[in-house]
């Protein structure tokens, strides 16, 4: 298997199979770091990339700011909802919804239409609104947008 070896496998040293065996694993630990560094970053254009949407699609209705309409649009921003019911609210975003809806102790009771959102522009606005305005949610996949049905 190792004829073609350039150093017989016998020639090697200790210390050259050690010298192996720290520059492998730094190698693993350095392709760990940029695995983390790769999902922080797909996070932040995630959410830029909602902000864009979320100003094209959600200001009329739940304000730039997030704070939505009393009585009329619920608040976005420090939203319960957002946290207690994320599957409905990924599902809202994704399909509309209509019905009552209690939000902060508030009570809501009106349509949200569908936005015609594909599964990435709905992770995208979910994203930017789960970690915006005080909001500290943690990010939405593809995979978790794609399983609401």
């Amino acid at each position: 298997m190792f004829n073609n070896f350039p150093i017989p496998l016998s020639h090697i040293t200790i210390v050259n199979r050690t010298k192996s065996i720290y520059i492998l694993l730094a190698f693993a630990f350095t392709v760990l770091w940029m695995q983390a560094l790769t999902s922080q970053s797909t996070l932040e254009a995630s959410k830029v990339r909602g902000e864009q949407l979320f100003a094209s699609h959600c200001t009329t209705c739940h304000l730039a700011n997030g704070e939505g309409i009393p009585g009329t649009f619920p608040p976005l921003a420090g939203a319960d909802y957002l946290v207690d019911n994320r599957k409905g609210a990924i599902r809202a975003v994704k399909y509309g919804m209509e019905g009552e809806v209690t939000v902060n102790g508030m009570t809501y009771n009106n349509v949200m239409y569908s936005l015609d959102l594909n599964d990435q522009q709905v992770m995208d606005v979910m994203n930017y609104i789960l970690n915006s305005w005080g909001n500290e949610g943690t990010e939405v996949t593809l995979q978790e947008v794609r399983s609401i049905n």
